[in-house]
């Protein structure tokens, strides 16, 4: 755990100390301490216990990986930080942030093994870093991953009061036979099939502040478009599809698969698919949620850029044969999910 603190004047008479220039190392320190139980609890086979250490340390053969390929994502959660700093409301951010990279790494088909964060702070407030925390190791657990690290900063002069910055980084592995996308299988006629999102997940917020601005609202008003507060709505944490998806990989009924997120849903299936193959998108067979509704409708967005910034209800993707989709349909109802058929790939 390290801190960085701006220089000051060696001009002073009296002593200073590192919390003189507001970095508070013993607050530091018991913070680490109470996440203590928090973190060992999202362990898994391959974690080597190392809490307080330098560096997380991960066992693959504990596992049983057989030919596995690591892959890695980072991300973080952009300005729906600021929505959850005026909201006053911080325990769902952190899954905001294991989801945004747990669901990119899963596009290729990986399991995600565990989970480093960095949270970033002008002066650490305990209670508002345990939130986020407990929020980072429960969504690992949803998705499997174990927390192995993570590194807080206190940096005074860097963030304004009350303000911090949280990023994340994940790393999963697939067995090499499994890696995704399968573009050398991708064909024309293969279904898109897609998944739910909560609403915006962690995209967008620029503009959906800028709306809730013009708007003249406040978070803590009731929104438009739902029976909470407009703060609480626009908190929605990001789904996570790990457990959903995984399985149909595992299987072989997947050629690939898409995290829509900045870009939409188009842009973002057309990054998994191979040169003369383009997705074409019906954009009529599932029903964005109301918020998006009310974010167009308040701001005078047209459609196009909407559907270029939002995920507008579809979280994630899966492109899978004609012959095959019934059958992932099925096993994703099974679990709970409401797939749409959002699309075919077309030859172009």
């Amino acid at each position: 755990m390290w801190y960085e603190s701006s220089n000051m004047a060696d001009t002073l008479t009296s002593p200073l100390s590192y919390e003189d220039a507001g970095v508070d190392i013993d607050a530091g320190n018991k913070f680490v301490s109470s996440i203590r139980d928090e973190v060992r609890n999202t362990r898994r086979k391959g974690v080597i216990d190392n809490f307080g250490g330098f560096g997380g340390l991960f066992d693959l053969k504990a596992e049983g990986w057989r030919d596995p390929v690591l892959v890695s994502g980072t991300d973080g959660v952009g300005t729906k930080l600021l929505v959850a700093n005026a909201v006053g409301k911080h325990d769902t951010i952190g899954t905001d942030l294991v989801a945004m990279c747990v669901n990119d790494i899963l596009t290729h088909g990986a399991e995600p093994l565990f989970f480093l964060d960095y949270f970033a702070t002008g002066k650490l407030d305990p209670s508002v870093a345990e939130q986020i925390v407990m929020g980072i190791a429960e969504a690992c657990r949803n998705a499997g991953c174990a927390l192995i690290g993570g590194e807080t900063a206190e940096m005074p002069g860097m963030y304004g009061s009350g303000h911090y910055d949280l990023a994340g980084f994940s790393v999963g592995a697939v067995e090499r036979t499994n890696l995704l996308p399968n573009t050398h299988k991708m064909q024309e006629g293969d279904v898109l099939v897609g998944l739910q999102s909560s609403g915006p997940h962690s995209n967008g917020y620029s503009l959906i502040r800028k709306v809730v601005e013009l708007s003249g609202l406040s978070y803590q008003d009731s929104a438009p478009f739902s029976d909470t507060t407009l703060g609480q709505s626009l908190l929605a944490p990001t789904r996570i599809y790990v457990n959903s998806v995984l399985p149909l990989v595992g299987q072989g009924l997947v050629k690939g698969l898409a995290h829509i997120t900045g870009g939409g849903l188009k842009e973002n299936v057309e990054r998994v698919c191979p040169e003369g193959i383009s997705p074409i998108i019906n954009y009529d067979v599932w029903e964005p949620q109301a918020v998006f509704d009310w974010i167009a409708d308040t701001g005078n967005i047209s459609g196009e850029e909407m559907h270029r910034t939002f995920n507008m209800g579809i979280g994630f993707v899966l492109i899978v044969s004609a012959e095959n989709h019934e059958l992932v349909v099925k096993q994703l109802q099974d679990l709970n999910e409401t797939p749409y058929l959002v699309g075919v790939l077309e030859s172009t």
